[in-house]
C-alpha cells in the first residue's frame, strides 16, 4: 500500500518537508509494510520557494539585499533545476518579519530588495519569475521592485518619486 503525505508547514514550528518527513519517520514505525510517498506543499505565502524549488530539484541561492527599510539583509530564493525558472517569495526581503513591531509601517518600507533578487536571477539566466506575496511589510504597489529593475516614476509635474 502507499500512503502520499501532502503537508504544507506547521506555521512557526516546522517547515513542510521536515512536516512531511516526521509524519512519515511515524508511519513507517507503525506500518512498515506502507510505502509513504512525501510531497510537501505550500499555499502561497512562506516557504513556498523552498517547496518549489525542491519539487524543480533546484538549488537555493542567498543573496545581500535591502530590507524593507533599506537596511541589508541576506536573502534567499529558489532557481529551477533547469535554470529557467526562480521562485522568490516576497517575505524573503520584503516580510513583516525583517521588522520589529515599531517599525512596521507601509508608509516608509518598500519591496526594493524584492526586485533586487529578482534582478539576480535574471542575471543568472532565470527568464521566468514566479513570486510569492504572502507576508509582505509593505504596500508600494510593487513601486520598489520596479526601481530595483531600472523603472523610474514621476509626478504629473515631471517631478521624480521615491520608490
Amino acid at each position: 500500500m502507499k500512503i502520499l503525505i501532502a503537508c504544507d508547514s506547521f506555521k512557526d514550528a516546522l517547515p513542510a518537508l521536515e512536516v512531511c518527513q516526521a509524519i512519515g519517520r511515524g508511519l513507517q514505525r507503525a506500518l512498515p509494510q506502507v510505502e509513504a510517498i512525501i510531497f510537501p506543499m505550500a499555499d502561497g505565502g512562506e516557504g513556498t520557494a523552498g517547496i518549489l524549488t525542491f519539487h524543480s530539484k533546484g538549488q537555493r541561492i542567498e543573496k545581500e539585499v535591502n530590507d524593507p527599510l533599506f537596511r541589508p539583509v541576506r536573502a534567499s530564493y529558489g532557481l529551477s533545476g533547469d535554470g529557467k525558472t526562480a521562485f522568490i517569495e516576497m517575505a524573503a526581503a520584503s516580510g513583516l518579519p525583517l521588522l520589529k513591531q515599531e517599525e512596521r509601517t507601509a508608509l516608509r518600507s518598500t519591496t526594493f530588495g524584492t526586485g533586487e533578487l529578482i534582478l539576480d536571477a535574471v542575471h543568472r539566466g532565470a527568464s521566468r519569475i514566479l513570486l510569492g506575496i504572502g507576508g509582505s511589510a509593505t504596500n508600494d504597489a510593487g513601486m520598489g521592485m520596479a526601481a530595483a529593475l531600472g523603472y523610474r516614476f514621476f509626478t504629473e509635474d515631471g517631478e521624480r518619486l521615491a520608490a
